[in-house]
């Protein structure tokens, strides 16, 4: 045995799993452990550096962060391998291919490797860690998506590693090249080192295969956290996080710190060079860091997914608003795109009623709760943790919002002067109703509709408006006449106590309430029951007509119907206590449940869904027509159906399409350009050239009408990419036949004969993920990468002498880009070329960019591109690279190879003036 006292910031090496030291001391142990192939580590307080305060790092690793990891815990001494993943794996249908069985198991999703966790735990004997109610696979049999998927921290059974446990495991003898064999590797995964049975080494952390961690991808902050499990969702994009670089990196260029690869990391994303290790053991006292950087071991916990919504409600996009009532804050669950995170929004407004928008994109609320008379303020905020507005309503007083569409067709907020409570008839009628129209993400002037605040609905035909703070009254127009002229106030329910009332937004005119056990309701169910322990439900006259019961050991609160429908509402169930224990989605029809999240006090939720499609009216398929995604997709599956969208939105618009790789989609907005040009940009990653062709084949030139311009990305430095065989980056080869949208298309010939009403219809109304207005708003371009100044020694992912021996990828690149002129020229479609800005430090290397290619060689290479201008006089070549000698400055850099938003008006005005040349 040997051990070492360190400081209360140092690490203590130690084999003994027996010590039980103060909170003063600092171990970390490691000795052999009675799991087969797996090293036993103690860790008390034993530190874990996350991030590094290198400002030229990535966004997500900075700033440092340190990481008290201060629980036992086992770690697999090498990486799973092939032969291991395949033996286990069979209950789950997957096989992969193995050129050796000791290779490490790679080319699999996340969501892959913790079905080989739980199949491990399983054969083992123990308890699986990971929960799921269903799986998504793809046409090679790889998980794309397990829906209600939840990871249990305190059950005994094998997971992945945490991202701070992996750096404390290989952060105690780290170095660039540790465990890197470049000798050994030859540019590929080589064997683990299987043959270390009695020691306590771990092999391969860094080099040979990248692997995954469990924690989903979050930010840093500046600070020490005791047992961090990373962030409690994976946001918007659900990214993860891979550690420990791959075969494929130079061994100076991996370091401990990164947690991204090249592009967006999701868990159903794969690669032939990312695998895992396993871990085991329960983490005691979990802390998460959400999006604002605040710690927390409470999460609010999405109980239900995409798919189940879409069976209840028959629709793609459903989002819920709710408060947090022990924070006082907004929350909200997107469901759109399947990738399911609770986002939380954090400001000193106390958020009471929540309402989203007609369009989705909002959400009202007061600082006023019903009930209570006195000071209430109404805002209006955007429904992101992205871009972020908020709006005041500049009125003396106001509460309750809601949102209406009126019969002209504008979007207002309904108010009230007073939300207190209604059982004085004197009191109610100084109370006022207003609404106020919001248009442009501006209020307008508010108008003054009728006396008594009805806070609880306006029926569409604007003859019914209700209210229940206390008592359930209702506004009823007479005869032909509207609210606004001729009506009568009436007292609905028998006059007995009722409570958040709700009226329908689809024209039924039904009211929901709560009661108090009254006599009336008891009568009507035909039996005693409790405070808000039934749903009750009238129709536009005030007659009851139908009841739901409360599950045991629960009440309902804050109940409120789902927009445009009479046959869902959503309520919150509270325990005796007083505590709202969950959110459910009440079937109306036959009295079922859904539960929906659950947290430790939920307040007020709003459940949002689009209009309705009239289907009547379309042609197509609605079962396949526009299903271009799929629920927790990956970044290619992601863009592509934001491309098919702006594909059949701007057919018969746009006279220039952008399509390429990742660095057009980042910096060439069609935004800043000018009449007469008209561009959407269509690039999307991973992208070769050959799938660019394969584009512009099938949907562009036969559906955009206008098209006079096309610009192209030149990425010569990864033309080493082949369109044949499992190394295609082809999406128009393989993966196409993940979605049924590509798939009804393709058998409809890419509708060359004519574009069918309804995609574009059913494209928008198919799930996408938050805030896909701002990327559809710029026709493309994707936003939001962090700026920073071009890193001193820039990533080489690939052998610069690569096409020294495959002489042959340029020259079938350079073939598929003729072949892309000659159809060009045969349309009269101008062409420009974009060799776009990379690291200015390329120069001192021998590589022309980021995936190498020989500068001598690239130097040919871009004198063969510029020649053929004169085979083609509708061809220009903008190089803006240079070969590094360019003028993009320090603070145009996303990374080695991409711009920032900084620099996209640089370069999306150069390359409107080459298309002004062109004309």
């Amino acid at each position: 045995m040997r051990v070492i006292l360190l400081s209360l910031i140092s690490l203590l090496f130690f084999a003994c799993a027996d010590v039980n030291p103060t909170s003063d001391y600092v171990y970390l142990g490691f000795s052999k452990d009675k799991l087969d192939g797996m090293i036993q580590v103690t860790a008390y307080n034993a530190t874990a550096i996350l991030g590094t305060n290198d400002t030229a790092a990535k966004l997500e690793e900075y700033p440092q962060m340190k990481v008290k990891v201060d629980y036992p815990f086992s770690m697999g001494k090498h990486e799973v391998t092939c032969s291991e993943f395949n033996k286990l794996m069979k209950p789950q249908g997957l096989k992969l291919s193995c050129k050796s069985k000791n290779l490490p198991a790679t080319d699999m999703t996340y969501y892959d490797a913790v079905l080989y966790a739980n199949e491990k735990s399983k054969a083992d004997g123990f308890d699986t860690v990971y929960s799921y109610s269903s799986k998504q696979v793809d046409s090679d049999g790889h998980c794309t998506f397990l829906e209600g998927f939840y990871f249990h921290t305190d059950v005994d059974g094998y997971r992945l590693p945490t991202e701070a446990e992996w750096v404390v495991v290989a952060g105690r003898k780290w170095h660039p090249k540790a465990s890197w064999n470049a000798e050994n590797s030859g540019n590929q995964l080589h064997e683990v080192c299987t043959r270390i049975a009695d020691s306590t080494d771990f092999c391969d952390m860094a080099g040979n295969a990248m692997e995954w961690v469990n924690d989903w991808l979050g930010f840093f902050r500046d600070t020490t956290i005791y047992n961090y499990t990373g962030s409690p969702d994976g946001g918007n994009m659900g990214k993860r996080i891979v550690k420990g670089g791959s075969y494929r990196q130079l061994g100076d260029a991996i370091n401990l710190y990164s947690r991204t690869d090249v592009y967006t990391i999701t868990s159903s994303t794969r690669a032939d060079y990312v695998g895992f290790r396993l871990a085991f053991g329960q983490i005691p006292n979990p802390v998460w860091i959400d999006y604002d950087g605040i710690p927390n071991s409470k999460r609010v916990i999405s109980l239900v997914n995409q798919r189940t919504l879409k069976n209840h409600l028959d629709a793609y996009k459903v989002v819920l608003a709710f408060r947090n009532n022990l924070t006082g804050n907004l929350a909200y669950v997107n469901y759109s795109d399947g990738t399911i995170y609770t986002a939380e929004i954090k400001d000193t407004l106390e958020v009471y009623h929540p309402d989203v928008s007609p369009n989705g994109r909002f959400v009202a609320f007061s600082t006023g709760l019903e009930g209570v008379s006195g000071k209430s303020e109404v805002y209006v905020r955007t429904l992101s943790l992205g871009y972020v507005k908020i709006m005041k309503l500049k009125v003396d007083n106001a509460s309750i919002p809601r949102w209406r569409v009126l019969p002209n067709g504008d979007t207002v907020i309904v108010y009230v002067t007073d939300a207190g409570d209604n059982r004085n008839d004197g009191t109610f009628k100084r109370t006022e109703t207003w609404q106020v129209k919001f248009q442009n993400e501006r209020f307008g002037r508010p108008q003054k509709l009728f006396d008594g605040a009805y806070h609880d609905g306006i029926s569409a035909d604007e003859r019914l408006a209700v209210t229940g703070a206390r008592l359930l009254r209702a506004k009823v127009a007479e005869g032909s006449s509207t609210l606004e002229s001729k009506a009568h106030d009436t007292l609905w329910y028998n006059g007995e106590q009722a409570c958040n009332a709700s009226l329908a937004t689809d024209g039924s005119k039904k009211t929901l309430f709560l009661d108090f056990g009254g006599e009336t309701g008891q009568k009507f169910v035909g039996e005693s029951y409790g405070v808000h322990e039934r749903v009750l439900v009238v129709d536009s006259t005030g007659k009851l007509i139908s009841s739901i019961k409360a599950p045991s050991g629960y009440s309902f609160d804050h109940t409120e119907w789902v927009r445009g429908r009479s046959d869902y509402a959503v309520a919150t169930l509270t325990e005796a206590s007083g505590m709202h224990k969950k959110i459910v989605l009440i079937n109306m029809q036959d009295n079922s449940l859904t539960d929906l999240v659950e947290g430790d006090d939920l307040w007020q939720p709003s459940l949002w869904i689009p209009d309705a499609l009239d289907k009547s009216k379309f042609e197509v398929d609605g079962d396949s027509a526009g299903v271009y995604m799929h629920a927790g997709e990956n970044l290619e599956g992601i863009l592509m159906r934001y491309n098919m969208e702006l594909v059949w939105r701007y057919r018969d618009t746009a006279n220039v399409v952008i399509v390429g790789s990742s660095r057009p989609l980042h910096s060439v907005s069609p935004k800043y350009m000018v009449q007469p040009f008209y561009a959407v940009n269509l690039a999307q990653t991973p992208n070769s050239i050959y799938m660019s062709k394969d584009f512009l084949d099938f949907y562009i030139y036969p559906h955009f009408k206008k098209l006079q311009y096309i610009v192209i990305s030149l990425d010569i430095d990864f033309w080493y990419k082949t369109d044949e065989g499992e190394n295609s980056d082809n999406f128009f080869k393989k993966n196409y036949k993940n979605y049924a949208g590509f798939v009804y298309d393709k058998n409809h010939n890419y509708w060359q004969d004519g574009y069918p009403e309804g995609l574009l219809e059913y494209t928008a109304n198919y799930m996408t993920v938050e805030g896909d207005y701002a990327f559809l708003d710029d026709r493309g371009r994707m936003l939001g990468t962090g700026c920073k100044p071009w890193s001193k020694n820039p990533d080489i992912e690939m052998d610069s002498l690569y096409y020294d021996d495959h002489p042959d990828r340029l020259e079938n690149s350079m073939k598929a880009f003729k072949e892309i002129l000659e159809k060009a020229e045969e349309r009269g479609v101008g062409v420009v070329g974009v060799i776009f800005p990379q690291n200015p430090a390329y120069r001192k290397t021998g590589a022309f960019g980021r995936y190498g290619l020989r500068r001598s060689l690239a130097k040919e290479v871009i004198d063969d591109l510029k020649a053929l201008e004169k085979t083609y006089p509708h061809f220009k070549l903008l190089d803006e690279n240079k070969m590094g000698k360019h003028d993009y400055d320090d603070q145009s850099s996303a990374d080695e190879d991409h711009l920032c938003a900084r620099g996209a008006p640089q370069i999306t005005k150069r390359i409107e003036s080459v298309l002004k040349e062109l004309r």
